[in-house]
């Protein structure tokens, strides 16, 4: 079994951090259904701002807000305009399953607004050898 890249939100700004919720990263649920993620869904934090990396789970925010507000103990590890990448896993029997896998990935401008959509995409040659492309869907979802 392999973990892999599911979906994928890049350069994302943090709209909030509030220490006091109970935890969780809030997520407008506009956006989240454009990549394909799912409320409770635990996805991977980076921050790009501080090297800061973490886990936790989705809840749905505002939406159309654009909203990414870090929540709990996750708050601590983001401020506000910080740019993150949040990465969904998924988990695959065995190597030749990638070519069957086409991850979601949104990148996003400062004001939190897709500016593209890819995919990422895996083939397999008559050898064996496996390459790696992006594809550009130019809102194609």
């Amino acid at each position: 079994m392999i973990k892999t890249v599911r979906a994928k939100l890049h350069g994302l700004r943090v709209t909030g951090a509030d220490l006091d919720y109970h935890g969780s990263i809030s997520l407008d649920p506009e956006i989240c259904r454009l990549a394909g993620l799912y409320p409770l869904e635990f996805v991977y934090i980076w921050n790009k701002n501080n090297g800061q990396r973490l886990s936790t789970y989705i809840i749905p925010g505002v939406p159309g807000s654009r909203c990414c507000i870090l929540n709990g103990a996750a708050a601590r590890c983001c401020q506000k305009g910080d740019e993150v990448i949040i990465c969904a896993v998924d988990y695959l029997l065995n190597p030749d399953d990638l070519t069957a896998h086409s991850p979601r990935v949104l990148i996003f401008n400062d004001q939190n607004e897709v500016i593209d959509r890819l995919q990422y995409t895996v083939t397999k040659d008559d050898d064996g050898f496996f390459d790696f492309n992006v594809l550009s869907l130019e809102n194609n979802f």
